[in-house]
């Protein structure tokens, strides 16, 4: 498959459009289903408690028990097209637990469903107007202004779209594996994109887009990320039951895409995959210009050298050149049993042994409580 090959109109594959739509929306539902079968057989998500400080259209802002005095708020950021839960796999494999044990105040926006009201929501909702809601909320609960901000792939996107607009409200930010540079050499969905049509009648023709249709794009930007290594990851992780047990639970968080609204689906192809106009330093959100010029908070970025879907020429051209005087570089080479290498950042073995000890010590250091400084 390439991009070309996806059309509108009048059919996709040969398929009448709206009989393709109604496809990707029964797709959706099968791979509910087999998740929760696989939630049947123990390989469900084993969340921490927490509770719902506030809520919107298309999130909800969780927060997590923390004992009195705990340190810096600090926000988690997934990426809008699956589900929170893969920074809270199980106790063993989850980040939300480690900044917990490292006394931060934890949040993780998690995205839901758009309901008939955020069907027209776009860049400026996602990147700007939704994560500021959740800062309201945080500030008021703690007292203090400013919050921390820590995003993985799209997620991380977003966090540093936020950043770049609002910087006197970002204390710091934590990019992990997270898309900045979209030129036709950043990453294998940048040539798809490249090639495929214009997104905007594709996003007017689904209305909301499945996650379906968005794990197909997936498949076929990188093949062998999303089909051929996962294959192979498990093979591996046979002889090891950790390891096999989190493969699983990927897989099963895997079937959880979340439908995006067309709008979105639609500028982040356009202004940010085809137009690189974030690099750019054109990229207009809410009337206020997002450019890497306004990233001066201290910032960590974590890269996989070996990463075909976000490898480091789509992240570092912006680290280096935002003008922050407290800047980081980590990189994490991968794990076993992992399924996907994309998320190993969050649930591999050697990412909470060694990355993420690492990763909370410069967030310690770099927003300071008075207990601290």
């Amino acid at each position: 498959m390439n991009g070309a090959a996806i059309r509108v109109s009048p059919a996709f594959y040969g398929v009448p459009f709206h009989v393709a739509r109604y496809g990707f929306v029964q797709a959706d539902r099968i791979r509910r289903q087999v998740g929760n079968w696989l939630d049947a057989l123990g390989y469900g998500p084993v969340e921490t408690p927490s509770r719902i400080l506030c809520a919107g259209p298309v999130f909800r802002l969780r927060c997590y028990p923390h004992r009195a005095g705990a340190g810096p708020a600090l926000l988690l950021i997934p990426a809008p097209i699956k589900r929170a839960y893969i920074w809270d796999l199980d106790p063993r494999t989850s980040v939300v637990r480690r900044c917990l044990e490292a006394d931060f105040r934890v949040y993780l926006l998690e995205w839901t469903e758009p309901d008939a009201a955020a069907e027209g929501f776009g860049l400026a909702d996602y990147a700007d107007r939704l994560i500021g809601d959740c800062l309201d909320a945080i500030e008021a609960e703690t007292g203090r202004r400013g919050v921390a901000l820590a995003g993985h792939s799209l997620g991380g996107t977003l966090a540093a779209l936020f950043a770049a607009l609002h910087p006197g409200r970002v204390r710091a930010l934590v990019l992990l594996e997270a898309p900045l540079c979209f030129g036709t050499d950043a990453g294998a969905f940048a040539p798809l994109v490249a090639a495929a049509p214009p997104a905007g009648p594709l996003a007017a023709a689904f209305g909301t887009v499945p996650g379906s249709f968005l794990s197909l794009v997936s498949v076929a930007a990188a093949p062998a990320s999303f089909q051929w290594s996962r294959w192979a990851d498990w093979l591996e992780s046979l002889g090891d039951p950790p390891a096999r047990a989190t493969h699983l639970r990927v897989e099963r968080w895997a079937l959880d895409e979340l439908p995006l609204p067309g709008r979105l689906f639609a500028e982040s192809v356009e202004w940010l995959y085809r137009e690189d106009r974030f690099r750019r330093g054109a990229l207009t959100l809410g009337g206020r210009r997002a450019r890497p010029a306004d990233l001066t908070m201290p910032i960590l970025t974590v890269v996989d050298p070996r990463s075909a879907i976000i490898p480091p020429n789509s992240v570092l051209p912006v680290h280096e050149a935002a003008p922050s005087r407290r800047k980081r570089l980590l990189r994490y080479d991968g794990d076993r049993g992992v399924a996907l290498r994309h998320v190993g950042v969050l649930v591999g073995a050697s990412a909470h042994r060694s990355l993420w000890p690492e990763i909370l010590r410069w967030l310690r250091r770099a927003v300071p409580t008075r207990r601290d400084a």
